[in-house]
């Protein structure tokens, strides 16, 4: 240790023998004060996930869903708050049921696991599902994170106060994809929709996100062709589907299949050369196994060692969820939903999930703020939001429904 400068030493030697003698103590006060203080109490925080496993891949489907998807985010979510977890006396488990044929009810499935313990509920299930846990747990104070619903209605009308969404919004899903035209300068849309309900609402947001950004929809078709993507027929391709963007002026063509059916069948077999993007092709999503900025190398490597396989969107989405509930226990050092569930809506409240910046809840209608990445198969092409596009809070609310729009108001 370098001994105290010399003016330090005549300052030291002219003051009064009292003041030394106080200035002595007051640099004790510290650790004394430290040494007194009690020792964390240890916190055990039960999470619960409610998840319908998906049925074994077709051996040519390397892309299907695997059928861990989403419990495979959980386990390894648990095992990261377990990490910090040791340095805090907390620890953290995971109670999930998957639903099957024999049980198929989530409210069921919710009540069971509160009952056994779990505050926290995060769900990989449709909106309706969503809706019916939240309203069967809300006299019970658990918190529900929505981690696989991405309807816009559990965020306006339909939204719930004990609901927090940790995946995006279709509407930040399209606004991403806009952004990205707008800088590319494609202004021309070709919308191409399917025959399900999700794709109808995917087709909706495309054309909110159209007029937010002044782009144009100069043509707009149903899918009417079947699950060409999925077929495995005598023929590589169908005549009628390759002829079905003649005589169209557009850049790019989007096309709206949740599901999967057909929206890889229209890359490549456009009349003329035009990009394909929306659910397939050129993809707004939370997470891709390209991802590799922003230390998420780390967590695919490590998701990989656990899971044997790459990491996908829900299971990004699910073990964001987990985490979300480990940092906010840790940064109130109870598990105490009553006091957890306000603190995700505070600003104080942040979340590092590797997307560049600290992801927070809008407090008007709980979705996590985050970035969106616009990937290909095998490459990031962009992260939204672009450059350019401002906001007076954060540049992540130009992604979705801004507080001025929303139509969520909490009972």
């Amino acid at each position: 240790m370098q001994d105290p400068a010399p003016d330090t030493v005549v300052l030291r030697q002219t003051l009064p023998v009292w003041l030394r003698a106080g200035l002595a103590a007051l640099a004790l006060l510290p650790l004394s004060a430290q040494a007194q203080q009690p020792a964390p109490e240890p916190i055990d925080t039960h999470i619960g996930l409610i998840y319908r496993p998906q049925p074994a891949p077709s051996s040519y489907d390397a892309e299907a869903a695997p059928e861990d998807e989403g419990l495979a985010g959980a386990k390894m979510g648990i095992a990261d708050n377990n990490t910090t977890g040791r340095f805090t006396k907390q620890t953290y488990a995971l109670d999930e049921i998957a639903l099957t044929d024999d049980k198929p009810d989530p409210v069921a499935a919710a009540k069971e696991l509160v009952a056994k313990g779990a505050r926290y509920l995060v769900l990989a299930l449709p909106a309706d599902a969503v809706l019916a846990v939240a309203d069967a747990v809300k006299e019970t104070g658990a918190v529900v994170l929505n981690a696989g619903a991405p309807d816009d209605r559990l965020r306006g009308a339909d939204c719930r106060a004990n609901v927090f969404h940790i995946l995006p919004s279709r509407a930040m899903l399209t606004d991403a994809l806009a952004q990205y035209m707008t800088v590319m300068r494609w202004r021309k849309i070709f919308l191409i929709v399917g025959p399900t309900d999700a794709d109808k609402a995917y087709a909706d947001a495309v054309r909110n996100s159209a007029r937010k950004f002044a782009l144009k929809i100069t043509a707009e078709k149903p899918w009417t062709f079947g699950p060409l993507a999925k077929a495995r027929g005598d023929t590589p391709t169908r005549a009628e589907a390759m002829v079905f963007t003649r005589g169209l002026d557009y850049d790019l063509a989007i096309v709206a299949d949740e599901e999967g059916d057909w929206g890889d069948y229209v890359p490549y077999r456009t009349v003329d050369p035009r990009p394909v993007g929306g659910t397939q092709a050129l993809t707004p999503t939370t997470w891709s196994p390209v991802l590799e900025t922003w230390g998420a190398a780390q967590a695919q490597n490590r998701f990989r060692r656990l899971a044997g396989r790459l990491m996908r969107p829900l299971d990004y989405q699910v073990w964001a969820a987990v985490r979300t509930v480990g940092e906010a226990v840790t940064g109130k050092k109870t598990n105490d939903p009553a006091v957890i569930g306000p603190y995700l809506a505070d600003p104080a409240f942040t979340l590092p999930a590797y997307k560049g910046v600290p992801l927070s809840f809008r407090p008007w209608d709980h979705q996590l703020r985050q970035a969106i990445i616009v990937v290909q198969p095998k490459a990031l092409v962009s992260v939204a939001p672009e450059q350019g596009f401002l906001h007076q809070r954060t540049p992540l609310d130009t992604l979705g429904v801004d507080l001025p729009e929303t139509t969520c108001k909490f009972k």
